[in-house]
This record gives C-alpha cells, sequence and structure tokens, in this order.
C-alpha cells in the first residue's frame, strides 16, 4: 500500500527531476544564464565608460542601442559564462568547496559593488591615474575579501586578469577600441583591477548557480 501510495507522486514529479538534476541539461541552464548575466552588464558598464569617454570605438562598429561595438556584449557573455562554470568546478578538483557567504542577498550586494567600483572607474575624477588606480585595486581585494576568500577565487581572479588585460592590448593595438589618455601600454591602469573585480562577481555567481543544482540533487531522494 506505501508503495502504491507514492508511486503517483513520483511519477508527476519524475520527469521534473530528471531535467533538473540532469548534469548536461543543469550545466546548459547555468551557462545560459551567466551568459545573459555578464551581456546584461557588459552593455550596462560599457556605456558608462563610452559617456565618460574612458573607451572610444570607431563609428563603423557603433551597432547596439547602447552605443557599444556589437561584438562586445557576446564576448562579455561567453566569458561570463566560462568563469561562472570554471569557479565551481575548480572547487570541486582542489576539493575544496567554498562555503563564505553562501545565499544569493551576499551574491547580489557583490554585483552592487562590482558596479560601483565600475562607476568609480568612469565617474570620479583623482588628481592622477596612480590614485586612481591604487584606489581600484584596493576596492577590487577588498571585493574578494568581502565576498570569496578563497584562494583558488583569488588566484583565479588574478590569473584571468591577466589573460583578459593582454588581449585588450592586442585588440587596441590592432585598432579595433582604444583608451583615451592610456598610462600602461595601450590601456589604462585601471582596467585590470576591473577585470579581477568582475571575475570575482561572476565567479560567486557561478558558484551560488552550482550551489542550488547540489541541493536539487540532494533532495531528490527524500522525494522518491
Amino acid at each position: 500500500m506505501a508503495e502504491a501510495n507514492t508511486q503517483p507522486g513520483s511519477t508527476a514529479r519524475g520527469p521534473y527531476i530528471a531535467v533538473i538534476t540532469n548534469r548536461r541539461t543543469n550545466l546548459a541552464i547555468r551557462g545560459l544564464m551567466l551568459f545573459s548575466v555578464g551581456v546584461f552588464l557588459a552593455l550596462v558598464l560599457n556605456l558608462l565608460q563610452v559617456q565618460r569617454n574612458v573607451t572610444l570605438f570607431p563609428p563603423d562598429v557603433m551597432a547596439s542601442i547602447f552605443s557599444s561595438a556589437w561584438w562586445v556584449p557576446p564576448c562579455c557573455g561567453t566569458a561570463s559564462a566560462m568563469i561562472g562554470l570554471l569557479y565551481p568546478c575548480i572547487d570541486r578538483c582542489l576539493g575544496e568547496p567554498h562555503k563564505f557567504k553562501r545565499e544569493w542577498s551576499s551574491v547580489m550586494r557583490c554585483v552592487a559593488v562590482f558596479v560601483g567600483i565600475n562607476h568609480a572607474s568612469a565617474k570620479v575624477d583623482f588628481a592622477n591615474n596612480v590614485q586612481l588606480s591604487l584606489t581600484l585595486a584596493a576596492l577590487s581585494v577588498g571585493l574578494w575579501w568581502t565576498f570569496d576568500r578563497s584562494r583558488s577565487g583569488f588566484g583565479l581572479g588574478v590569473g584571468i586578469a591577466f589573460l583578459a588585460t593582454l588581449a585588450t592590448q592586442l585588440l587596441v593595438y590592432h585598432g579595433v577600441f582604444q583608451y583615451t589618455s592610456p598610462d600602461f601600454l595601450y590601456i589604462r591602469s585601471w582596467l585590470p583591477c576591473i577585470f579581477f573585480a568582475g571575475v570575482i562577481t561572476m565567479g560567486n555567481i557561478g558558484r551560488q548557480l552550482a550551489l542550488y543544482e547540489c541541493k536539487v540533487i540532494q533532495e531528490k531522494p527524500h522525494q522518491e
């Protein structure tokens, strides 16, 4: 009788649970969500930079409603998806599950601080670029300390920020776009700080999405 009573419930809820707990499906859903967040942040943050004439794009590549080059949002979205999926994967490989401030309210505050750091880079006037770079570096490390504090998070943040800075240097060198008043070869010296803060932010979002997947998988035996 017990099996007969539980069978209808299992049948009704089975397809939903199977879809949510399927790793490939969940990976695709998380990737799509991270891509969407990255595209949205790229549009909003690049708008701040263009409005303040921090970045300049040639007229022939201005192709979006936010006066951004068309390729910027997809590239940022793809990078965001890769970073957000990489962070929880590295945590599993290292056997160090990230447990510091694992709730959506903390993730939203991290996003708000990241947007604030970008806003400061575009809006706040400093006496020179050195002061601005040091201030943004302190804010970026503070963001990591406040919302992450993992060695893997810091290491990935530094490594990816370095690669992103190098890629940006190459893009500017080939004339894809340019920065006003460059002081670090072809770019602004504070750009690596922005990349680092962005990596930490997307890593936190990716970890939180992965945590939700783990919770659903853990609850599945009880629901069956």
